[in-house]
Parts: structure tokens; C-alpha cells; sequence
């Protein structure tokens, strides 16, 4: 028993050092001058970076006058959506509104979308015709998937979505994915096709797997589920094959890229998936994550380099190739940090304490992160994985000796707890945004 006790201990400790380690660098962030004209910082993209970010800098600095420019009334979470997926939630628990943001934090809300940066002039434009002017630009912008003809698969077009859904955009996406597995014959067969790294969310995948092998163990039992992936290995890999195994049995199939796993080709209109070297598996529901880049507005703006990506500084997570703007969350390079929405969240935090540095020319901090991601596999059950990070002269450095993965051994009542820490973490970090 005193073993288990410390094991909860070590991890809930370790929970609230993250909290802790993802709220530093503000702490130290200093005040901009007295008297001087408030200066303006735009803000791309409401997700786990731009929320963040936004709600963070007038935190700090509640007379800074901050501009969050996001399309949509509220942000769908993708952790959280594979159980939307599975049919343990709704998406409205995972629905979060930007009300608090502009009604308790004094974000102005531009409900609308950023078309183009005009780094020299510092300026933002938007579709409906509106320019914002900006001293600091901090932008998370998210993904885009890539289309056939830039790196993508062969007949995958967003023509495609609609018969064989990525899902990898919580929303419409994930209650399409939902409608055809309830529509799905017992005895079917799933095919989910994993993509190459970079991608958004690296445990993804395997964890809706997992929740579709669930609701198909209670609702089609003779089902089948195929992935087909683009790498050699994944994320926790063994932890999630461990209880792929004890609770799913051989509903499960994985093949990997040395086994001809790739995906190279679809066929929407007979939901054929078809590999590198031509093998051919028709689907009765098929799941299609193509490779991923940074969103057009990234990309368009000079701030993406010939990856796809946007490299940044580390210290402050300004671009390296546009001065004066901030990139933070998947858009950015940020390896060894994983494209996580706890990621993001942090990244968010750094890039305004070192916005509300650089406007008032005084020193900056030199931050650090913890980043943990969860994934559940069962009803009460969940593993994680966690690391922690450190900017150096050379990049973003892994800190040796921290972090790791759920212990293979560990019982069923330490993956029950991981459960309710997945539950606490989710309901921590949306507040963390949103309140």
C-alpha cells in the first residue's frame, strides 16, 4: 500500500509542479512604463496558444490592449474529442465560449479571419477588409492538412472528407466520424491511417483507436479495427499495445511503415485505402489523417520555412524569419516538444511574457516547460507521457533525466488514477484558458 500511496503522490505532485513550470516565465515578465501609450498586441488564433496568450497578456499588463482574432464564438478542444469519438462524451462538454475572455479579461474579440502579415508595416489583415495595426503579433494558427498536390495522399482532397473523415478538426468532422461508426454493421471493418511525424497530437491515433475498439466491444463486438501507419513506431506504443491487449483482444490490427503501412492513395467512392507498394483494403469505415503543416496564413506569411513549419526562437518563440512576431502551438518547431495542446498552452505563456518584455526593452526570462499527455485506453484506465524542457543557446533541449512514461508493471489502480489525473488535467488547463 505505501508504494501505491507514493506513486499518487509523485504524480499528482508532478501535475502541480507542471502548473507551476507553464506559469513562470510571467511571473518575471516586467511592467510596461508608466504613462507611456498602451501599446497594442494582436493575437491569431483562439486555440490552446492564442487563448492562452491573450488571456495571459492582460494578466500581466491589464492595460495593454490586446486584439484576439478568431472566427468562431468558442473552441472545440481536440483532447477530449476521441472520447466523443468513443461516446463517453458530448461535444458541448468539450466546447469552450471566448465570453470570459472578452468579458472578465478585456480581450477585444475580431471575430473574423487573418488573411495576410504585413510584418513591415505591422499589420494584420482580415477578410472582412479590416486591418489591425500591432506592436507584438503573436500567432497560433494550427494546422492545415496537406492536399494532394502539396505532400498529402493521392485522391484525399476535402472533397474526400465528407466519405472518409480526418476528424483531426474537432466539430462537424468528429459527430460525421461518430454518425458512420453507429451506422456501421457489426462485423465491419475500421481503417484508420496514421500519419508521418510532425503531426498534431502524436498519442491521437492510437487513443481513438482505443475509444472506437471500446464502443465496438459494447455495441459491434465482431468488428474489426486496421491501422495503417506511416511510421515504424509511436507514441507509448508499448503501454497502449498492453491494453490493446487486455481489454480488446485481436480487434486490433497495426501495420507499420516497414510493413507496407503507408498510405499513398484513397479511393472515396469505394472507401479503398491503398499502400506504397499496392496493397489495397476497402473499408467499411475509413479515418484518413493526412500529413500536416502549418495553416495558410503561417505558410503565406513568410513565417513557415521549406518544412511546412515555422521556426522559432526558443527564449521568446519569435520567428526566426520575420522579426516582431511570435508563432506558439503545432504551427511552431518547438522539437523535442510535442505538438500538445499542454504544449501550447505554455508556449502561449512564454511568448507573452517575452512580448510584454520586448515592449518595454527590459531583460527576458529564460523559461521552461512540462509538458504531459495523457491518453486513455478503457474506462478507467489512462497512461501518460511526460518530459520536461529547457530553452538553451542551441534550441529547445530536452532536460536529461526527467519526465518518462506510465511503468509497464504499474496495476490497475494506478492506470485507474492516470484516468482521473487525465480528467483533473483537462478540466485544469480549459479553465487555465477560458476563465
Amino acid at each position: 500500500m505505501k508504494k501505491k500511496t507514493q506513486s499518487a503522490f509523485t504524480r499528482r505532485r508532478f501535475t502541480q509542479l507542471a502548473a507551476a513550470a507553464a506559469a513562470t516565465p510571467l511571473l518575471a515578465a516586467p511592467q510596461i512604463a508608466k504613462g507611456q501609450a498602451a501599446a497594442h498586441v494582436v493575437v491569431i488564433g483562439g486555440g490552446f496558444g492564442g487563448a492562452t496568450a491573450a488571456k495571459y497578456l492582460k494578466k500581466a499588463e491589464p492595460d495593454l490592449r490586446v486584439t484576439l482574432v478568431e472566427p468562431n464564438d468558442s473552441f472545440i478542444t481536440c483532447p477530449y474529442s476521441n472520447l466523443v469519438l468513443g461516446g463517453w462524451r458530448d461535444l458541448a462538454s468539450i466546447t469552450h465560449s471566448y465570453d470570459h475572455l472578452r468579458d472578465r479579461w478585456n480581450v477585444a474579440h475580431a471575430k473574423d479571419t487573418a488573411t495576410g502579415i504585413d510584418a513591415d508595416s505591422r499589420n494584420v489583415t482580415l477578410a472582412g477588409g479590416e486591418t489591425l495595426t500591432y506592436d507584438r503579433l503573436i500567432v497560433s494558427p494550427g494546422i492545415d492538412l496537406r492536399p494532394p498536390e502539396d505532400g498529402g495522399i493521392a485522391g484525399y482532397d476535402e472533397a474526400a472528407y465528407e466519405a472518409m473523415p480526418h476528424a483531426w478538426k474537432p466539430g462537424a468532422q468528429t459527430l460525421l466520424l461518430r454518425s458512420q461508426l453507429e451506422a456501421m454493421e457489426d462485423g465491419g471493418l475500421f481503417v484508420l491511417a496514421s500519419p508521418p511525424n510532425p503531426f498534431r497530437c502524436p498519442p491521437g491515433p492510437y487513443e481513438r483507436v482505443s475509444m472506437i475498439a471500446d464502443y465496438f466491444k459494447k455495441e459491434k463486438p465482431s468488428s474489426k479495427i486496421l491501422i495503417l501507419d506511416a511510421k515504424e513506431r509511436f507514441s507509448k506504443q508499448g503501454l497502449f499495445q498492453q491494453g490493446w491487449d487486455r481489454f480488446y483482444g485481436d480487434m486490433i490490427e497495426w501495420v507499420n511503415l516497414p510493413n507496407d503501412g503507408q498510405v499513398v492513395e484513397v479511393d472515396p467512392a469505394t472507401r479503398t485505402l491503398i499502400t506504397e507498394f499496392g496493397m489495397e483494403y476497402q473499408a467499411e469505415v475509413a479515418n484518413v489523417v493526412p500529413p500536416q503543416y502549418a495553416k495558410a496564413i503561417a505558410r503565406n506569411s513568410g513565417l513557415a520555412d521549406a518544412s511546412g513549419w515555422c521556426p522559432v526562437d526558443g527564449r521568446t518563440f519569435e520567428s526566426t524569419l520575420v522579426p516582431g512576431v511570435h508563432v506558439v502551438g503545432d504551427a511552431s518547431i518547438a522539437s523535442p516538444m510535442p505538438k500538445s495542446g499542454f504544449a501550447a498552452n505554455s508556449q502561449g505563456k512564454t511568448a507573452a511574457a517575452a512580448a510584454i518584455a520586448l515592449l518595454a526593452g527590459r531583460e527576458l526570462a529564460n523559461p521552461a516547460w512540462v509538458n504531459t499527455c495523457y491518453s486513455h485506453v478503457a474506462p478507467d484506465y489512462a497512461i501518460s507521457v511526460a518530459g520536461v524542457y529547457k530553452a538553451t543557446d542551441d534550441g529547445i533541449i530536452s532536460v536529461e533525466g526527467s519526465g518518462g512514461v506510465s511503468p509497464m508493471e504499474a496495476d490497475e489502480a494506478s492506470r485507474k488514477l492516470e484516468s482521473v489525473y487525465a480528467d483533473g488535467w483537462y478540466k485544469s488547463i480549459t479553465a487555465d484558458m477560458f476563465t
